[in-house]
């Protein structure tokens, strides 16, 4: 039986007993006991989303929430913590719960991207766009002098015929660029020919699946835990996304000859948000599939090149260009604002991703695409990423160091490269409460569970991004997280 309350879009204090007149309709699926909360987390969401709960707005205290749902106290504060967290709420002593005067609005009510409830997937919405923020980079770091450089001598030099619509497929000077570029520091084997431009790699997967899907594909296995969005863009293009776990191997790849899939999308090199890296024998083994099943590898190489302790694991495409479809993006290792990323597929497949792209939105912008091969082809692009990586580096150890002294019970995992770590807790922790109070003293943490394809079976988890926090603000917040360690059992 569904349990309803109608909520208020009241902004006087919301101290016990106040009233809160029916404007708002809240769901519970008792059929589904188990996601009482994920259900109460998204019904707020929705009302944020939609402006039913205007900001500014007070909610029930917890206590007469539970009471009106008939659910425990516990359950309440569980979804209140989580939507401080992401943004759309701020809890204040001495005036109760609100709704945050400057949320997250995303126009769906799944909350920000990569923060999918059980079922569903994520949509961009917070002002940094909410992908990955646990893997973000420190966008102090960009380099913006040498960039406008490049720019300006783009627009200097460009011929007034070239001001006109871009390639569809992406200008002849980036796709030279990568070709080159990515043939030398990942062993990817393509043509410019068979490069195509896109505003980053989630549109590469869109354009993709709409390819697979026109050429017979229903179904696409998925990493699980993997990049939530993945599986979003993937239904919404008609496909069935089918999750495949990831253990500290990479993907389980034997369960793909069980699978009726007719590709796996997978980020072989630094899986998101675990960290593994595919073995060598995983990596034999899902090429030996792909072959037998003609089926196709989707590979996202998002942060490759961000490597501390280990030596370069090459792009598996350059083991099979002709079953993998290679992608890469300058969101990691530049900046996301750029949206610039790329695909190198097999021959076979360029004309109709190039068909669909240019259906999509025509072309990615020109200027940008421009600047970028000049970025790579002058060697700007390797002295970046010469410059970001001890940076990078000295965070992620001062943070591991923290993490060691502070928190020796949180065992850290994926710490080979990347800008993010996904830390596993010990039983009796609640991934929300341990967050909450790491954000009281300016640690910035993501809970784990969105990522898995069944929420309720993740492992209590957390993700940490090292990236645009300092290494000093990180290590001062654990060492203040690890004096409350011991009081933040589970209720």
């Amino acid at each position: 039986m569904d349990r309803k309350i109608q909520l208020t879009a009241n902004t006087q204090t919301n101290s016990a007993g106040g009233e809160f007149p029916a404007d708002l309709l809240v769901h519970l699926d008792r059929s589904r006991p188990r996601s009482l909360r994920v259900q109460l987390e998204r019904g707020l969401r929705k009302s944020i989303a939609r402006g039913s709960l205007p900001p500014g707005t007070a909610l029930p205290p917890s206590r007469v929430l539970a009471a009106e749902l008939d659910v425990s106290r516990s359950l309440v504060v569980g979804a209140y913590e989580q939507l401080v967290i992401e943004g759309y709420l701020e809890a204040r002593q001495g005036s109760g719960t609100r709704v945050r005067a400057q949320g997250v609005r995303d126009g769906t009510g799944d909350g920000p991207a990569g923060h999918e409830p059980s079922g569903a997937g994520p949509a961009p919405a917070t002002r940094d766009g909410g992908i990955r923020r646990s893997g973000l980079p420190d966008p102090a770091l960009f380099p913006r002098s040498e960039w406008l450089r490049h720019y300006r001598d783009v627009l200097r030099d460009i011929p007034d015929d070239r001001l006109l619509y871009p390639h569809a497929r992406g200008e002849p000077e980036l796709r030279a660029a990568l070709t080159a570029y990515l043939g030398r520091v990942r062993g990817v084997r393509t043509t410019a020919e068979q490069i195509i431009v896109c505003g980053g790699f989630s549109q590469a997967v869109t354009l993709l699946c709409g390819v697979l899907g026109r050429r017979g594909v229903t179904r696409v296995a998925v990493e699980d835990p993997c990049f939530s969005l993945y599986r979003r863009i993937i239904r919404s293009a008609g496909l069935e996304p089918v999750p495949v776990p990831v253990d500290d191997q990479g993907l389980r790849t034997a369960r793909l000859a069980r699978l009726d899939v007719g590709a796996v999308l997978l980020s072989p090199a630094h899986s998101y948000p675990s960290g593994a890296v595919l073995s060598a024998d995983r990596r034999v083994q899902l090429l030996e599939w792909a072959r037998a099943a003609d089926a196709l590898v989707i590979e996202d190489d998002y942060d490759a090149e961000l490597r501390y302790d280990r030596l370069p694991v090459g792009a598996l495409q350059g083991l099979d260009p002709d079953h993998v479809i290679y992608g890469g993006t300058v969101s990691k290792v530049l900046s996301p604002a750029l949206r610039l990323g790329w695909m190198a597929a097999p021959a076979r497949l360029t004309g109709d991703i190039a068909r669909a792209k240019f259906l999509e939105d025509f072309a990615t912008e020109a200027l940008g695409q421009l600047t970028l091969a000049r970025f790579i082809e002058s060697g700007a692009f390797a002295r970046h990423l010469r410059r970001v990586r001890p940076v990078y580096r000295a965070r992620r150890d001062s943070l591991l160091a923290a993490l060691r002294t502070h928190l020796p019970s949180v065992r850290p995992s994926g710490e080979d490269a990347g800008l993010h770590l996904l830390l596993r807790l010990p039983p009796g922790l609640a991934p929300a409460t341990v967050a909450a109070a790491a954000a009281r003293h300016g640690v910035q943490l993501e809970q784990a569970a969105r990522y898995w394809a069944d929420r309720d079976a993740a492992p209590p988890a957390l993700l940490i991004g090292y990236g645009p926090q300092r290494d000093s603000v990180l290590a001062r917040g654990i060492e203040a997280l690890g004096t409350e360690f011991r009081g933040l059992a589970r209720p």
